[in-house]
């Protein structure tokens, strides 16, 4: 067989058998069934040179024995022999378990072991509450709290319930949906649908930071927002906080106009149902975690992938739907805010590629190791150039010695929205400068006479642009 190149995830080298010390392979066993099953090969050193393993069948019954004596439950595993430059290489296969955690025991120790990387490490008291929930074919949102349901309130869910599916949210639909039991008592995704915040964990703290890495929040941060509570309210916030930070550039074609987004509507909210939904609520004082660069935008949630592989390790297009919260997922799709078939990566990306000015190097990147996921989305606009800015510095200098001090004071009002936006309207302006419509109207209409705006339509849906170029972006 061909034998990989280095330790990996789901591969583990042993030089020899080790009887005395067999926690130092025993503990692979247990994060090998703990998680998406692995190889332990004997007789191959760290460095995937084959050395061979002296009497086969003996180390076989060894091996055999004390995977039976010092793992519990016992998983279940396959034992092969094979010749390799004509030395004997034992190839254990361990299966992913069902009846998770499988842990290791001896000498008074007990302990569950997980995969991270190329090493097997105990694990930690949040993951092992999630292995004896999957153990127990239970998922954390199913579970039922010693919350009331009469205790709280569902104004935000029943109103976006009917919102979106027209139909009324039914006292018995809280049963059907598993978000309170027949006793009144709500599970944990009730709990986290309840209009007050009583899930410590379901937060999303937001940052838009000034250049391209992470910096001081006092000092780096041109914005910050820290949203707690219900998820469709997370929901919404974070979208909102996401597109007040990013912009929707255009270019005029000979016909038309082609709106540019910084980012695909669709991707983003994908990106956010997928952080809220498949997050690990188990880990205390988490939170999903958006932060925004000028090139790209980075969604951060508590939680590996639920199956243990990494993302970076599938490919997107054959990844399975496997819900860590299947309560949430089953409310949010009926909601028609995600679909079941478990796309919403595929979805991303399709999203993304749709966009003007798309390439292969904005292609969204999928991350994830045992604690986290993140999606970064490329910002499709970056690097480009800003023609808004050139035209402000030449026509401040061509108009400076043509405007009075009034005149003056609007024509930087006037540019300043003019970086902010695709295109002003007099009520826009006249708004933002302080002054009466009429007035504004009549400035406008001067600076279109010097050739710095244009004007399309008429009346009060007149809108102004600078002279032979969009507000914020020509056409690349």
């Amino acid at each position: 067989m061909l034998y990989p190149l280095a330790e990996t995830t789901e591969c583990d080298f042993k030089r020899e058998l080790e009887t005395k010390k067999p926690k130092s392979w025993l503990k692979s066993v247990s994060a090998f069934a703990n998680g998406i099953g692995g190889k332990l090969i004997f007789g191959i050193d760290d460095s995937g040179e084959i050395v061979g393993i002296i009497d086969a069948q003996k180390s076989a019954e060894a091996i055999s024995d004390l995977i039976k004596t010092r793992i519990t439950p016992t998983p279940q595993f396959v034992l092969t022999l094979e010749k390799e430059q004509e030395k004997s290489v034992l190839i254990l296969t361990i299966e992913a378990g069902r009846a998770t955690p499988y842990y290791y025991k001896a000498d008074g120790i007990r302990e569950a072991y997980v995969r991270i990387g190329n090493e097997s490490i105990v694990a930690p008291d949040y993951i092992l509450n999630e292995l004896i929930l999957k153990g127990k074919n239970q998922s954390f949102d199913a579970l039922t709290s010693d919350v009331k349901k009469e205790e709280y309130s569902f104004t935000l869910l029943e109103a976006t319930y009917y919102e979106r599916t027209l139909l009324k949210m039914e006292p018995k639909d809280y049963f059907s949906f598993c978000l309170a039991d027949k006793r009144g008592y709500l599970t944990n995704a009730g709990r986290l649908f309840a209009d007050q915040y009583i899930v410590y964990n379901s937060r999303v703290f937001c940052t838009r930071w000034n250049g391209l890495e992470k910096g001081s929040v006092f000092d780096d941060a041109l914005d910050d927002k820290e949203f707690e509570g219900n998820l469709i309210y997370l929901l919404r916030s974070a979208s909102d906080f996401i597109k007040n930070n990013s912009k929707v550039r255009f270019y005029k074609d000979v016909e038309y106009r082609v709106d540019k987004p910084d980012y695909a509507e669709r991707a983003v909210t994908e990106a956010l149902v997928n952080a809220l939904i498949h997050r690990d609520y188990i880990v205390l004082g988490s939170e999903v975690h958006i932060n925004m660069y000028d090139d790209r935008l980075e969604i951060s949630s508590p939680g590996g992938m639920f199956d243990g592989k990494a993302v970076q390790e599938h490919t997107i297009a054959d990844i399975g739907s496997m819900r860590r919260n299947p309560v949430i997922a089953d409310l949010f799709h009926r909601m028609k805010f995600m679909e079941r078939r478990g796309s919403g990566l595929k979805k991303i990306i399709s999203e993304t590629e749709k966009l003007p000015g798309y390439n292969e190097s904005l292609k969204p990147i999928f991350y994830s190791d045992g604690s986290s996921f993140r999606v970064i989305l490329k910002n499709v606009n970056y690097g480009t150039t800003k023609v808004s800015d050139k035209v402000s510095n030449k026509v401040s200098d061509k108009v400076s010695d043509k405007l009075n001090e009034k005149e003056k004071c609007f024509f930087n009002v006037l540019m300043t929205l003019a970086k902010q936006h695709d295109f002003v309207t007099t009520k826009v302006v006249a708004e933002a400068a302080g002054m009466p419509e009429a007035t504004t109207r009549r400035y406008l209409a001067k600076f279109s006479k010097m050739d710095i705006i244009v004007s399309d339509g008429k009346n009060r849906s007149k809108k102004y642009y600078l002279k032979n170029t969009s507000m914020t972006e020509a056409n690349p």
